[in-house]
This record gives C-alpha cells, structure tokens and sequence, in this order.
C-alpha cells in the first residue's frame, strides 16, 4: 500500500474513532479491522455517571487510539494517569466535566511557541508554527480541550520513537524533560499492561486482621537519632517476624537497606503515592525491585532493624513504620497515613465479616 493511501486510511479511521465517540457508537472491531468499509451498527454508550463507567470510556478511548495509531493502550492510559496525579487544582478553571482524559498542554506547546494566536486551534496554522498539537477527529481543527485531539497529538508524538519500551522512555522524557515523570510514566504503564484494567483503586491493612496489633497517630512526634526530625508515619507495634502486607496494587520502587528505616520496602501506586515499610526483620524471597504487587500480598516480616549501619537489629522494640508520600511532580511530601490505615482497616472488617 503507497504511503499516500496509508495516510488516507489513518486520517479515515482517526474520523471514524471521532464520531464513534461523539455519537456512542463505538465497536472496537469495526477499528480492528484494517480498512473496513462500512462502520458496524453498535450499542450506545451512555455518559459516564459512576466511577465505573469513566474508567470503561477511558480505555474505549484509550484502546480506539491504540487501534487507530499502533501505541499500546497501556501507554496512553499512562500518560494520562501521570498527568492527573501532578493536576494543580484550580477554583478559577475547574477540569471541564465532559473531559475524559486529564492531559493538560500548555499553549506554547500545543500552538507553537512563535505562533502569534496562542488560542490557535486550526491544524494547518499549527502545524506551520511546528506546534504539538494535531487534528485526531478529522474536523481540521486541533483543539487543546478535545480528548480525541489530545490522545492522538500525543499518540503522534510517540510515534516518532518507535514502540519498544526503551523507544517509549525516550518519548516521555523528550517530552517532558525530567526524568522522574519518564519514570513514573513507565511504572503507570507496566502496571495497567500487568493488570489489564484502569481501576487499581483496592487497598488492604498493612498487617494481617485477627493478630495482635495496636497503633496510633504519631504523626510529627519528635525523632532525635540522626539529628533533630519529625515522624513521617505511622507505628504499628507487633510481635517480631508478624507478616507485613502491600496495602495497595503497585510496583516495587525500592528493597534495601535504609540507616534510619533499616530493611525497607517502597512501593508505588497508581495515583503516584508512595508507600514506605520500615524496619523489617527480612523480605518475602521472591520480592525484587520493579515487581508488580497487589493489595494483602506478603512482602515482608515486622522486625526492629535500623539506626545504623546494615545490618544493625534490637533498638527498638519491633513494630512497622509505614509512611505514604504523594509525587507532585517536582515535589514528594508525606502526609500522614492514619486515617488511612484505619478506614483500610475498617473496610477490611467489613469485608470479612460480610463474608462469614
């Protein structure tokens, strides 16, 4: 096939994923097949109004993009998801509610930086100023506000670097220029292929319900060893060896050797939090960094490991520090992780009991 009637096929199925959406008649088959003619009858999809039903019209978009440009769904979803985590919320423009997607591009960018309209949404003028932003639904038009322009602007960028994984780190990173964001990208993106789904909202308690346990907020209480410091967690105090859970569906960030934490777990999820598990006694054997974990699977033993050099045991008595940490982007705060754990703990019970 010459590459002008590819181009023509490309820019017939981009116009097919529009009206597919804008009208609720999406049929990912009627996509998959290359070149079809006439569009597949399909159910109408309704508007999202629960949860549920944004993240089912998320990967529909998601998977139609996919079919339309070659980039894997998950990688799109990605992008997406890491974009949402560093939104600063704003009172004075809220988030269009009939957005989907929570890709944000600047102006300059999307329009090009020397283009004299920085409100520009005509394709032909964007393109002439080497502008981001293309036109994914046929219309001519490349507007900044629209899901199908977005994923399909950012869908061509990637394009550009190839679609193996190193080729799809490359991308993030000339696009955003910080190493963290490619890394977290990458992260969102072997989680979402892992699980095969947009909802990894599950959580559990740290530690196992039925075992002796007790903890309370300490949350900014004074630490004095390594020099004056704040509590950045929680302290659940347990017999030595007590089984220690993942709390959520994520990939493990970092295993080693911490002098204030001792032997520590980091795990990241989803919504770009950071999940710390300190002064472990060991690690489950098959635990390595870059693993994928889900919620309640056993990723170590309560121990009472830290201040000091590895291997340093017995200074206090044995418990798990579990602290959590929000990426915004250029910034990770903690916050504390209390109330958390208790409403965990609480649905936890729930469950159970609803079970028995």
């Amino acid at each position: 096939m010459s590459l002008f009637k590819r181009l023509i096929l490309k820019r017939s199925l981009v116009s097919l994923s529009a009206a597919a959406i804008l009208f609720g008649c999406f049929d990912i088959s009627t996509l998959k097949a290359a070149g079809s003619s006439t569009p597949q009858a399909a159910d109408s999809i309704k508007s999202p109004n629960s949860q549920s039903d944004v993240f089912t019209s998320r990967k529909e978009l998601y998977e139609q993009m996919s079919a339309v440009t070659g980039i894997p769904w998950f990688r799109l979803a990605a992008i997406d998801q890491y974009e949402r985590t560093i939104a600063k919320k704003s009172k004075e423009s809220p988030p269009d509610p009939g957005r989907l997607t929570g890709i944000t591009i600047p102006a300059p960018v999307w329009c090009g930086p020397l283009n004299p309209d920085q409100d520009d949404k005509s394709a032909a003028s964007i393109s002439f100023f080497h502008g981001f932003g293309r036109d994914g639904s046929g219309d001519g038009m490349a507007d900044p506000n629209n899901d199908i322009d977005l994923l399909y602007s950012m869908a061509s960028h990637l394009m550009r670097y190839g679609n193996s994984p190193s080729d799809f780190s490359i991308a993030t990173w000339e696009y955003y220029h910080y190493g963290r964001a490619s890394l977290r990208i990458t992260q969102f993106a072997n989680l979402y292929e892992h699980f095969g789904q947009l909802d990894l909202s599950g959580n559990a308690f740290p530690l196992p319900l039925g075992k002796i346990y007790s903890y309370r907020s300490t949350w900014g209480t004074g630490r004095s060893w390594g020099g004056a410091r704040i509590h950045e967690g929680t302290d659940l105090f347990t017999p030595h060896g007590m089984t220690v859970r993942s709390t959520c569906y994520g990939i493990v960030e970092t295993k080693g050797w911490n002098r204030y934490g001792g032997w520590r777990v980091g795990i990241r999820d989803i919504d770009n939090r950071y999940h710390y598990y300190a002064h472990l006694a060991g690690y489950e054997k098959s635990l390595t960094q870059g693993m994928i974990v889900k919620p309640g699977q056993t990723i170590g033993w309560v121990g009472s490991s830290g201040y000091g050099k590895p291997g340093t045991q017995g200074k206090f008595p044995p418990h798990l520090h579990y602290g959590i940490y929000r990426d915004r982007g250029i910034i990770e705060w903690a916050f504390d992780p209390y109330p958390l754990l208790k409403q965990w703990e609480n649905g936890e019970r729930r469950a159970l009991k609803k079970h028995k």
